[in-house]
């Protein structure tokens, strides 16, 4: 009996996944890492058939069947779930108990991560310890490259963010407008711009500091976001200069009252180290039908020149752009399309 102990404690090391087995069939003893697939179900005791399924060969329904098998490779899975898929060989012994040594076979990785399996669960000679070096290597040179993915993703996003933002006023610069603008125009869908100058900006320069000025163009910068719908734009594309584009527009009169909104709200006084700032805006917009074969660099031309008619008109107006702009005879066509400010109306969508 000593004997057959030492015996099994010598398996337990160099074939931890055997199974010794009584002439009847009933397992004698169960290798630590077999086991330990079943951690609540002994196999000891079990009638090996009953435990296992084979699957090939085909013929095996007996244990004369399983006796017969010798130096064939056995395909097995247990019973009960989960049914793990296993490989395995059978050695006789003089006494007639067999041996039967177990293996995940290709199946070793899903056997390592379903039942937590570590290298001390193999015999030190195993090529299943190889396989789990490999696999460790692996999930540590995949994590480390999705951890690197992500922050070259991450670097790349917000290369681009700052490509397309202006860095006084975190507003899109022209850059971005130019983008955004060439979908649309590529679309034929029908938007409209709104090219913004600040009047008397360059008289804040000039009497109160280069710091004033930037104070004043942030404060622009957030009202022109407040005053302006979601789905707009705003981009800053000179010293003093924006432009909002305006997608989705389907009468003038949206354009009307933003324009009214912008203006009204620029006029209030902005106040800088105890000193004020007195602005206000000029703008010139373009109102785009949809469908109309467009350029970028036209659609901009028109709404700086509706700009300059509202400049001529005294300022602080929205000139929506018309052909008669372009025609140098027409003295009173800038007039025409002049929009006065009105009252300041609350936010529309």
């Amino acid at each position: 009996m000593s004997e057959g102990l030492e015996q099994s404690d010598v398996l337990d090391v160099l074939c931890p996944m055997h199974l010794v087995l009584a002439p009847t069939g009933h397992i004698l003893h169960a290798g630590p890492t077999i086991q330990k697939l079943r951690p609540e179900t002994p196999l000891t005791g079990q009638r090996f058939l009953e435990a296992f399924v084979v699957k090939r060969p085909r013929t095996i329904r007996s244990m004369d069947d399983l006796r017969r098998a010798t130096d064939i490779k056995l395909h097995l899975e247990f019973h009960d779930a989960p049914r793990t898929a296993l490989k395995g060989v059978l050695v006789p012994k003089p006494d007639g108990r067999m041996i039967v040594n177990l293996s995940f076979g290709i199946s070793i990785l899903d056997g390592v991560r379903d039942y937590s399996l570590t290298n001390a669960d193999f015999a030190a000679t195993d090529l299943a310890i190889e396989m789990l070096y490999l696999m460790e290597a692996k999930s540590a040179a995949m994590e480390a490259s999705r951890r690197l993915n992500l922050r070259l993703q991450g670097a790349k996003i917000a290369a681009e963010e700052q490509a397309f933002t202006d860095t006084l006023t975190g507003l899109k610069n022209r850059r971005a407008l130019n983008t955004v603008l060439e979908r649309l125009v590529a679309a034929r869908k029908a938007f409209a711009v709104m090219h913004i100058d600040l009047d008397y900006f360059k008289a804040v320069n000039d009497t109160l500091g280069h710091a004033a000025g930037d104070h004043v163009l942030q404060v622009v910068a957030r009202a022109m976001v407040e005053e302006t719908r979601r789905t707009d734009m705003v981009a800053r594309v000179g010293g003093d200069e924006f432009t909002v584009v305006l997608p989705d527009v389907d009468s003038d009169e949206i354009l009307r009252r933003i324009g009214r909104r912008i203006i009204n709200r620029l006029e209030e006084p902005i106040l800088f180290e105890g000193q004020t700032c007195a602005i206000s805006a000029s703008i010139g917009t373009v109102w785009i039908q949809g469908g109309e074969r467009l350029s970028l660099e036209g659609i901009l031309a028109d709404a700086d020149l509706a700009l300059y008619a509202s400049k001529h008109a005294g300022r602080a107006c929205q000139t929506f752009y018309t052909p008669a702009l372009r025609d140098p005879t027409a003295a009173d066509a800038p007039a025409a399309s002049v929009a006065p400010v009105g009252p300041a109306r609350s936010r529309d969508s």
